[in-house]
């Protein structure tokens, strides 16, 4: 019964997610925010994939209406929690008698998310720890969840979207949510970028705690933090020394590590009170591959040169565009906006005159949907690139990036 009302809730919110895209196909004008409230109240109680697949939406602000980004991005930082009754279950099921192991577990959670929720715990030593618990029965809805949410990616066709893209991106949105089940493999991910920045004076990891830790629950020394989200307000030496170690870290895990952390909303950052930048969580790490990496800086090269013939020849080999590729006064009009944070020197990734000229372009994006088209294997990539960029225009970081990416661009021509 549960499960059917699962399924009557997600294909009401379908239906009228795709109402709403038929009245501006239609020349009408859709009611965005209402839109998004509804998504919000709907989605925050169901959890599960549908909720992620919001959160990754709720990264593309440069693409979506306003309304309905801001909506969807509450689901980042405003998630109803699930009642403590039913995690108490879980931590019991796990620990027996929970009480015997902790001096105190916090009701209240400090974090909530899609997949589960973060409470703090005290040990009987006095040892601060933080419990990350995923959500009771998680595991036996997520294939018919995933079922639901195949129907609802529908909707991308009438944005011209192939079908074998469509595919391509619940395969990767699969792949993704099942991973995160996972709390052996997060744990032993935590593990390994321990080991491996160890020496970064500017980067902390949280410490997995393997003896305390099972199937659905996750225990972690408790590293306190501001949000990242909530960084907006803080000094400006605390935001550029954040935003400096997050693109250094990016650099390093691609062009060094060949992965990438693929889970890039803000909740997962935060600033300790050192200043340094605190990664919580690492269920979503993806491989990059090199030959991948290479063509992606060669299609950078080809848009910092302005050059919309190179640009769709990129395209053309990542299997990003078809037909006849986009006009050539797109590929134009899309790196004179891109190239502004490429220039010599200090660029400001706060500067609203860049995101104005993408969300500008987004239209004549979505027009041409039909011959340019995400790379099908760079879908989870591209979309965690993207939302790191938008970790830096929240932190309203000034980096160089030419300089940065120089390097890089040699690198890719080196490639075979």
């Amino acid at each position: 019964m549960r499960e059917r009302g699962r399924t009557r809730r997600l294909l009401g919110l379908g239906a009228r997610t795709g109402g709403a895209l038929l009245r501006t196909r239609m020349g009408g004008q859709a009611d965005w925010r209402a839109l998004g409230e509804a998504l919000f109240e709907g989605l925050s109680e169901l959890k599960g994939p549908a909720m992620k697949l919001a959160q990754i939406m709720s990264q593309w602000d440069d693409l979506l209406p306003p309304d309905l980004a801001e909506e969807l991005a509450r689901l980042q930082r405003q998630a109803e929690p699930m009642p403590w009754e039913a995690i108490r279950r879980t931590l019991d099921d796990h620990y027996g008698e929970l009480e015997a192991v902790f001096r105190e577990v916090e009701t209240r959670p400090f974090a909530s998310a899609s997949m589960g929720q973060v409470h703090r715990a005290v040990t009987h030593d006095g040892e601060t720890l933080v419990l990350k618990v995923q959500y009771p029965g998680l595991g036996e809805v997520l294939e018919g969840d995933l079922a639901q949410v195949r129907r609802l990616m529908r909707l991308g066709r009438w944005f011209k979207v192939p079908q074998a893209r469509l595919d391509a991106l619940f395969e990767e949105l699969a792949a993704s949510l099942r991973g995160e089940l996972d709390y052996h493999a997060e744990a032993e991910a935590l593990a390994r970028y321990r080991r491996r920045y160890a020496d970064w004076p500017g980067l902390e990891i949280p410490e997995p705690l393997p003896d305390l830790s099972g199937e659905r629950v996750l225990a972690m020394r408790y590293v306190p933090g501001t949000p990242l989200r909530e960084l907006e307000g803080a000094d400006d030496a605390t935001r550029q020394g954040i935003a400096r170690t997050l693109a250094d870290w990016l650099t390093e895990e691609l062009f060094t590590f060949g992965e990438l952390h693929a889970d890039p909303h803000a909740g997962n950052f935060a600033a300790d009170d050192q200043g340094r930048l605190v990664i919580y969580d690492l269920g979503a790490v993806i491989p990059v591959p090199e030959a991948r990496l290479a063509a992606m800086m060669r299609l950078l090269e080809a848009t910092l040169d302005g050059d919309p013939m190179a640009m769709d020849e990129a395209l053309l080999s990542l299997g990003g565009r078809q037909g006849q590729g986009a006009p050539l006064a797109l590929y134009r009009d899309a790196a004179e906006a891109v190239s502004a944070l490429f220039a010599p020197g200090e660029q400001d990734f706060g500067d609203v005159r860049v995101h104005r000229r993408l969300r500008e372009l987004s239209p004549r994006v979505w027009a041409a949907m039909d011959r340019l088209q995400p790379p099908a294997d760079t879908l989870l990539l591209s979309r965690t690139l993207n939302g790191h960029y938008w970790n830096l225009v929240r932190l309203g970081a000034r980096l160089d990036m030419r300089s940065r990416t120089d390097p890089l661009l040699a690198w890719a021509g080196e490639q075979p």
